[in-house]
């Protein structure tokens, strides 16, 4: 027994020598000094040696199993250290390469037209309010003098949520929450998202963006309007752009008219971008029916104002030349890096 466990020993250490991973040296561990190893088997024969020799034996098996032991730990450390440098090394950063360069983030295009339009109309003193999208029939209907009878109101034209509750179809209703908060003066634009039955074609959407405007004041004048849309169009899409306005019926405005710029493609001569018309519609506008300001306890002798609104998403075709209105919702990075 005393050759065995020498020779156990020898060929412990030798296995312990060509190891090279800590799965490995989990199996010799296991192979020589595990329960059902060779150390184990090789002690249970120990009660046929004679009573006078297990003494000299059972000093030599443990001087053994410390041997080997001592050179799993060692043979564990070298293989440890061997894992951690390999990790480093595979971690390594050379810092002398060249580096790469982050794309910069930018604005949605819709984003981007929402923020030059609110940055136009805050240069003419309008402050920028919000309101709920989802609205009673009171703000989004009743209080903007729309009837009950007109076509917007019915099932297969708005979402409703409820008899009384929709989502909003217009940002209108947020100037009617403001009117009934503040008292003139009022110069308020309210951009935001908005919602109606349409089929999802070139240049309709069931949701879309608006930016409406308002002005309540003594002495409010048409004129005061055409100003303020005129320098809004020259900003937005140049100098020396020619804007026209037509009349047109609003319930909530009277008198009223659609504002259209001249065409930049033929510049008024009539092409397949604008209808061989010349013009291309860009927002609606009007005086403040005298009953919407009553609708918020205004005292009508004395305060008018004028309101007008335009859709972001009509506004961007316009500027950047766009031609289907999808291309604003698909998130095709070959669109939107144009931007």
């Amino acid at each position: 027994m005393q050759d065995q466990l020498n020779q156990l020993r020898e060929e412990a250490l030798s296995a312990l020598i060509g190891v090279s991973s800590l799965e490995l040296l989990d199996e010799v561990r296991r192979q020589y000094l595990g329960k059902k190893g060779a150390l184990t088997a090789l002690l249970r024969g120990m009660g046929q040696v004679p009573a006078e020799e297990r003494p000299a034996l059972g000093k030599l098996a443990n001087e053994t199993r410390e041997a080997v032991e001592a050179a799993l730990e060692s043979r564990k450390d070298a293989l440890s250290a061997t894992a951690v440098a390999a990790g480093l090394a595979a971690e390594a950063i050379d810092v002398t390469m060249p580096g790469k360069a982050q794309l910069p983030g930018r604005g949605h295009p819709l984003v981007q037209t929402e923020r030059r339009i609110c940055e136009i109309f805050a240069g003419m003193g309008f402050e920028v309010v919000e309101g709920p999208e989802v609205e009673t029939e009171w703000y989004n209907f009743v209080a903007l003098n729309i009837p009950e009878a007109h076509p917007a109101r019915d099932d297969h034209e708005s979402f409703y949520v409820t008899d009384d509750v929709l989502l909003r179809t217009e940002t209108s209703a947020v100037q009617i929450r403001t009117m009934e908060k503040r008292e003139p003066p009022i110069r308020v634009i309210a951009p935001g998202r908005v919602y109606r039955r349409d089929a999802v074609d070139r240049t309709h959407s069931h949701t879309f963006h608006q930016v409406e405007g308002l002005l309540v004041d003594e002495g409010v004048r048409f004129g005061d309007l055409k100003g303020v849309l005129t320098i809004f169009a020259q900003r937005m899409f140049g100098d020396d752009v020619v804007s026209r306005f037509r009349p047109h019926y609003f319930p909530f405005t009277e008198p009223s008219a659609e504002v259209d710029i001249q065409c930049a493609t033929c510049r008024g001569s009539g092409c397949a971008v604008c209808g061989q018309s010349g013009w291309l519609e860009v927002l609606g506008a009007g005086m403040v029916h005298p009953q919407v300001l009553a609708n918020v306890g205004y005292d009508t002798s004395r305060f008018n104002g004028f309101a007008f609104g335009m859709g972001i998403e009509r506004l961007a075709m316009l500027k950047y030349g766009i031609d289907d209105i999808r291309l604003f919702y698909e998130n095709d990075m070959r669109f939107l890096d144009q931007f």
